[in-house]
């Protein structure tokens, strides 16, 4: 089974571009981690994450498995970011990328960056947030000037795109009102976040009724192309307000799209597996991955896998890295994704649940065959 799951070709539906500056230690320790602030004395290779890191990254640049931390930076200083870059993510086997392109994007590759540095193909992903902030910052006079610019605006970049993204749960939770607000409603919402803005009161679109606006023009224009709209689930920087990032919370938007047949891929979802797979069950538009987890639970992700495939449909279930920054994070994605379906498979057949077809046939499915279904790749 494991031989079998290492030659697939895997699609990655939820990833980002790498960074493309030569890293010390403390700035590759920093992309290691979702927190905001070290811990003076430890190391973030002292960690599930840093343990697979050393074991599969270290010979992929020429080093033994389990190097030592200070060998396996200093190795990785003396090789150019691009070729770090070729080396991790060109061996990933994956095919797609489909990048969020919403984060931090003046730090990372671009998706024709990406493509340029790795030979793979690159599809942008568009996070509705980030447009609507993006016309914030170009000064319009009023909110119902900063309704059209960003309606025009997610248009127009939608046009290019294969999936459009939400991080509601960041900004908002998803315990919010979850219908869709009246134009005047949204101005008048507009007008006081331009105020918070040159004020300098706020930094970041947080409001409910403007993120609102978002959310559903993003449907429509989901619906109108016919590819899905991903959200933010559960696990991710100290921002969150956990208990509210439950995806249960979000079922009367869920049972909207569902109404529109727009597919809602629910990203991350740790620590809200079940909840995410019992939406995956009951929805017909609803769909799963555990992307990033499976990295930072490293040699436990076999458990988190098999938590999440309980119950989930063989057919709702996705591949995906949520690699940000590291080109090592792009490697692992695959690699501890890989071993972790082959480790729950084989335990499947053993104990004759299924046949070794049925094994094949519900890789093929995770790895790509989801995803190519329902995004235009």
């Amino acid at each position: 089974m494991q031989s079998y799951i290492d030659s697939l070709s895997l699609i990655d539906h939820h990833c980002h571009g790498v960074v493309t500056r030569p890293l010390d230690r403390p700035a590759f320790e920093a992309l290691m981690s979702e927190g905001h602030k070290p811990v003076a004395g430890c190391t973030q290779f002292d960690k599930p994450l840093g343990a697979v890191l050393l074991r599969w990254c270290a010979p992929v640049l020429g080093l033994p498995p389990h190097a030592e931390p200070e060998d396996y930076v200093a190795t990785r200083l003396k090789l150019a970011p691009d070729e770090v870059t070729r080396r991790l993510v060109g061996s990933t086997g994956v095919s797609n990328l489909l990048i969020d392109t919403g984060h931090r994007s003046d730090a990372i590759l671009t998706p024709e960056g990406m493509t340029h540095a790795t030979g793979l193909d690159a599809r942008e992903v568009v996070r509705i947030e980030a447009i609507m902030e993006e016309v914030a910052r170009l000064g319009p006079a009023d909110g119902a000037a900063l309704r059209k610019g960003f309606d025009a605006r997610l248009e127009e970049r939608a046009k290019g795109a294969v999936g459009l993204k939400s991080i509601v749960a960041y900004r908002t939770t998803f315990d919010i009102d979850q219908t869709p607000p009246g134009v005047a409603e949204v101005d008048r919402a507009g007008d006081a976040w331009l105020k918070a803005l040159a004020d300098g009161s706020s930094r970041r679109l947080e409001d409910p009724v403007l993120i609102r606006h978002a959310l559903f023009r993003a449907g429509e224009l989901c619906r109108t192309h016919r590819y899905p709209l991903q959200l933010h689930v559960g696990f991710g920087d100290a921002d969150i307000l956990m208990p509210k990032c439950d995806p249960t919370v979000f079922t009367p938007f869920i049972a909207q799209m569902e109404k529109w047949d727009v597919p809602i891929t629910l990203l991350h979802c740790y620590p809200f597996l079940r909840e995410a797979a019992f939406l995956a069950e009951v929805f017909a538009n609803v769909y799963v991955d555990i992307g990033v987890i499976q990295n930072f639970t490293g040699p436990s992700a076999p458990r988190v896998l098999a938590e999440i495939m309980e119950l989930t449909p063989f057919y709702k279930q996705l591949y995906s890295s949520d690699a940000f920054g590291l080109a090592e994070l792009h490697f692992l994605g695959a690699r501890v994704f890989r071993n972790a379906l082959a480790s729950v498979l084989h335990d499947w057949i053993t104990r004759g649940e299924i046949t070794v077809k049925k094994a094949e046939s519900i890789a093929r499915a995770i790895a790509s065959e989801n995803a190519r279904r329902i995004y235009p790749v």
